[in-house]
């Protein structure tokens, strides 16, 4: 049997890639690396790039291509069988990390280059690499005593089993739960899209009547618009119980469990590695320098904050009471009378936006944005094999017509599919004995899909959630960087990771360029000028209170992480709540077990990082600044963004390359202006 996960040239042929070619190709790829480590050491006793560097790069290269169309695939596409292989492989990758990262030999190997006259010769993305490695042995063990190392080889192969562990948990749950309705009389209040997805949703599960799940863009229309009050508790409740003790599936796929092990196992390794904590072994890879500054930044942006959400949550009470005579609003009554009160004060709602935004004109006017910014021109690519027919595929090349990346998009909710967006790499950018290695990108979007004939009609939210996740493709696509540990996103510190992506996300509000973007999916007029005007006013509309909202989970990650004690576990629910009464102004009701589908700091990347999010918005709000004052579309603006930030990858510090851009420092000025709050 070939199998096509050890024949990779170009692109994944996902179409042939099934479940029982993975393990296989893993193993025989890891066995391969094992080798050529050897071989490297002993062939060689003066390292260099050339002899010890490169060649283990372009063995790490072919392993990642390999895997990351398995993992992502795992996300999109997932399946019993998928699953179980894609689970069998996380602990054999994970031995492997640990394994290389406590080798002695390649340690002593990557030493030498460091302090001998080969590391003067290096260019400077070349030094950093070698800088990182050297860090990143030492947070793989390499210091520790040989039992100690061995345990914490342990501790990482259990974690990359329990995070897979929750992140199904969570899937499973999400999956589990549907209800169908029959009676159109519950519906009253939700809107036409709403009602012709559930609508459709039923017919795919040749039901009668409507089906609701817990897939974002049926779950939130239930929330925000429909009349029927219990009705929005019970999808309230089956959303925030997922994967819990509590709720409609009580005690099924419970991470509650699951979230214990792996806070106990992130606390242990950290003390392994002499750090008191794990906030403080996250932040060794961060921008940030330590937890104190961290939660520094997080308390003041509270102190800012709270005061207005206070008053805008005051706001939306006195609003139900006075028209609707609600009295006592519940968690599932808050989004609901918000809408009715930016109706009454905006005269605006999501669903009115929605035919400016369809599909085919967002899209390309997406391209229109980066090409008058970057010189970039970026078109379809047909006949790609993909992991589901709404997928496409597409190129990007630069104004010398060389191509820069390419790019999956992949914009629907479906079953089986992970919720959320994100982008993930699919292929890094590297020159090797081949030539230059194109980047190319995964761009994942949970949107609600075409209705009937009808194009799929976005809100502007998720319009602004197309536009961060390009971000993050551009900065893996559009880099120039040559060596795929520091190319892209790789080797960025994760506290700036997201400057590029919630840079992205302030072209959505600019008349300039939402002209390019939005068009009446039936009449093709732009959005008039009174309805931009409501838009723009409405823009900051609660934003207090999702400003708190992101600092509550931001300090509760950090301090479920800083402040773990081995006698007492975690204390996850009771630290939740300390935080909501801190910073909070919407309590929610004592079942809602938020943590346990909080996928970023269990399943994900952001463990003690979930600050990383408004730290990177301090920068992109500052870097938008520049555009403010040069104009949106500004070229020069444009070129120095592309050339300081997006193409020079993790190859030096972030704030170097912010200063290279901005010529300072970053200042939370622009953020706060931004978010209406500054004073």
């Amino acid at each position: 049997m070939t199998n096509p996960l050890l024949a990779l040239h170009g692109l994944p042929p996902f179409s042939e890639i099934k479940p029982e070619h993975v393990k296989p190709a893993i193993d025989t790829l890891l066995a391969e690396s094992r080798t050529l480590v050897e071989q490297l050491l002993q062939e060689n006793s003066t390292y260099s790039w050339d002899n010890l560097v490169e060649p283990l790069d372009a063995m790490d290269d072919r392993i990642s291509r390999a895997w990351s169309p398995v993992s992502h695939m795992n996300s999109v596409v997932n399946s019993e069988a998928l699953r179980e292989t894609y689970n069998a492989c996380l602990p054999v990758l994970s031995e492997y990390g640990t394994e290389m990262g406590q080798h002695e030999g390649l340690y002593s190997a990557y030493r030498q280059i460091a302090d001998g006259e080969e590391y003067q010769r290096l260019n400077i993305a070349q030094k950093k690499v070698i800088d990182n490695t050297l860090r990143d042995f030492r947070l793989s063990g390499i210091e520790l005593d040989q039992a100690n190392r061995d345990r914490y080889k342990e501790l990482q192969q259990s974690l990359s089993k329990l995070s897979a562990q929750y992140s199904d948990n969570v899937l499973d749950a999400t999956n589990a739960w549907s209800k169908q309705v029959t009676d159109e009389a519950l519906l009253a209040g939700l809107p036409e899209s709403a009602r012709s997805l559930a609508q459709q949703t039923a017919a795919q599960r040749d039901l009668d009547g409507w089906i609701f799940t817990l897939e974002f863009p049926s779950y939130f229309p239930i929330l925000t618009y429909a009349d029927n009050r219990e009705l929005r508790e019970e999808l309230y409740t089956a959303y925030t119980t997922r994967a819990s003790d509590q709720g409609p599936h009580a005690g099924q796929w419970d991470n509650t469990d699951t979230m214990e092990q792996i806070m106990a196992l992130r606390h242990e390794a950290a003390q392994l590695l002499d750090y008191s904590n794990y906030a403080e072994r996250s932040l060794a890879t961060k921008m940030a320098e330590s937890t104190e500054q961290v939660m520094g930044f997080l308390e003041d942006l509270a102190q800012r904050s709270r005061p207005a959400a206070i008053k805008e949550l005051q706001e939306v009470r006195e609003f139900a009471r006075t028209h609707y005579q609600q009295d006592e609003l519940q968690a599932w009554d808050i989004a609901y009378y918000s809408e009715k009160l930016r109706q009454d004060k905006y005269a605006i709602s999501q669903e009115e936006l929605k035919p400016y935004f369809p599909e085919p004109v967002v899209v390309s006017g997406l391209f229109a944005i980066v090409g008058k910014l970057y010189g970039l021109q970026i078109e379809a690519v047909e006949a790609v094999d993909t992991w589901h027919k709404d997928v496409a595929f597409y190129r990007i090349h630069d104004q010398a017509g060389t191509l820069r990346g390419e790019f999956y998009l992949d914009l629907y909710a479906r079953p089986h599919k992970r919720g959320g967006a994100w982008m993930d790499e699919c292929i890094s950018r590297r020159r090797g004995d081949a030539g230059l290695q194109t980047p190319v990108a995964y761009l994942t979007c949970n949107f609600s899909p075409p209705i009937g004939d009808q194009p799929a009609l976005f809100t502007h939210d998720e319009v602004i959630t197309l536009f961060h996740e390009f971000g993050h493709g551009l900065h893996h696509m559009l880099t120039q960087v040559d060596y795929t540990p520091v190319s892209g996103i790789s080797g960025v510190a994760w506290d700036a990771v997201e400057l590029p992506s919630q840079f992205m996300e302030n072209w959505c509000w600019e008349r300039e360029a939402l002209d390019l973007f939005c068009a009446h999916f039936e009449t093709g007029e732009k959005i008039p000028g009174g309805l931009y005007e409501r838009m723009q006013a409405a823009r900051n509309f609660q934003s207090a209170m999702q400003m708190v909202r992101q600092l509550e989970f931001a300090i509760f990650d950090l301090r479920i992480h800083r402040d773990y004690h081995s006698d007492r576990g975690a204390c996850i629910h009771d630290t939740l709540n300390e935080v909501r009464k801190q910073v909070a102004v919407v309590l929610p009701p004592a079942f809602n077990r938020f943590e346990n589908g909080f996928t970023h700091i269990f399943g994900g990347g952001y463990a003690a990082g979930y600050y990383s999010y408004k730290w990177a918005e301090v920068l992109s709000a500052d870097a938008f600044s520049a555009f403010e004052e040069t104009g949106i579309f500004n070229r020069d603006t444009g070129r120095k963004f592309l050339t300081s930030i997006l193409e020079q990858g993790g190859s030096r510090e972030p704030m170097e390359l912010f200063v290279e851009f901005r010529g300072r420092e970053p200042s939370i000025e622009a953020l706060l202006r931004h978010s209406g709050l500054a004073a």
